[in-house]
């Protein structure tokens, strides 16, 4: 199987194609949940079988953003699905990357040890120094799309959404989860300033 063939290629395809109003599924989000994914894939004790897949599964997570956002996860996994046995996988393979992929739509629901990792990686910025420079770029991006009318809506959204979303592997528990409290804090004080 050639993962490296197969990653080049939908990123290739992404930095291309993707539009521009996509600020934050754009294609520096894929390389982001990339490297969070090799991260915590290593931290976690995977394997270098796992980790391919792995890869490839963060490679393709959101390429289907390329045919618009709704359904992004079911339109990911029907481009891999037409695309992996160009570069060697078999439909068992396939099937692993696209339970990964599927995984990621929110609210996450893994149920493997891989569609952990991607999903912990997915949402690793949650938890990170740069989370707001990224949350801002999410936000800009559903304001495009005509999701969210304003800040005072997104915060209440992240507070909502940071309350209910937990880390699925000891990596995002132990190495992310700190950090992302003190986030849910901060947004938490803003709301509250809103009544």
């Amino acid at each position: 199987m050639d993962y490296q063939g197969a990653i080049t290629h939908i990123l290739g395809k992404l930095e291309k194609d993707l539009p521009a109003h996509l600020t934050y599924h754009g294609h520096h989000h894929t390389i982001d949940v990339l490297e969070a994914s090799e991260r915590i894939a290593k931290a976690e004790g995977a394997t270098q079988e796992e980790i391919d897949l792995l890869l490839v599964a963060a490679a393709y997570h959101d390429c289907g953003f390329l045919y618009g956002h709704e359904n992004h996860e079911q339109k990911g996994c029907k481009i891999a699905t037409e695309t992996l046995p160009n570069y060697g996988f078999k439909q068992n393979e396939i099937d692993i990357v696209c339970k990964m992929i599927l995984a990621t739509k929110v609210p996450q629901n893994p149920t493997t040890k891989l569609s952990n990792i991607l999903c912990d990686a997915d949402l690793d910025y949650l938890g990170r120094e740069d989370f707001e420079p990224i949350a801002t770029s999410l936000f800009k991006e559903l304001k495009e799309l005509g999701l969210i009318p304003d800040v005072e809506t997104w915060n209440k959204i992240q507070l909502r959404f940071l309350g209910q979303h937990s880390y699925h592997t000891n990596y995002g528990k132990n190495q992310r989860q700190p950090k992302k409290s003190t986030h849910l804090e901060k947004i938490r004080v803003i709301v509250e300033g809103y009544d």
